[in-house]
């Protein structure tokens, strides 16, 4: 998947969801700077980070990822 997607994806969820990056962050247990940086879209997610974003934030990863 694309970066960009992917990003707009797990802000998108996240605003879904009522969460600052920080609350996200914090329940991740990543900073936020990592957070903000995946919803920029300059970085990249591994598998693992997307099946924690997806854990935490009560999705599919599926859903996160657009399948």
């Amino acid at each position: 998947m694309d970066t960009m997607k992917l990003a707009l994806r797990i802000r998108a969820f996240r605003k879904l969801k009522g969460l600052t990056q920080m609350e996200l962050a914090d329940r991740m247990n990543v900073s936020v700077s990592v957070l903000g940086a995946l919803e920029r879209g300059t970085r990249k997610a591994d598998a693992k980070l997307i099946r924690l974003i997806a854990e935490v934030l009560s999705v599919k990863e599926e859903e996160l990822l657009d399948r």
